[in-house]
């Protein structure tokens, strides 16, 4: 992923990432860019504004995530 991924997807600075969160902006990636976003992409957003490296992500920040992204879509 990159910063004109994220400008394409309407995410301009590291405030807008932070007021969006890992959620929002991944949805807006795939919309913007289908399948060819993967769900490392949730785990890097969300890590990188956790300052950690995304591989170390814990699995039940994992699940959680996939919870709250189940969640947005089902009400988008």
């Amino acid at each position: 992923m990159s910063a004109y991924m994220l400008a394409e997807a309407g995410i301009d600075s590291v405030e807008n990432l932070r007021e969006l969160g890992a959620v929002e902006a991944y949805a807006r990636l795939r919309t913007a860019f289908g399948r060819r976003i993967s769900l490392n992409a949730l785990w890097a957003l969300d890590a990188g504004l956790a300052d950690i490296d995304w591989r170390t992500l814990p699995d039940q920040r994992k699940a959680e995530l996939k919870t709250a992204l189940a969640e947005r879509m089902a009400g988008s």
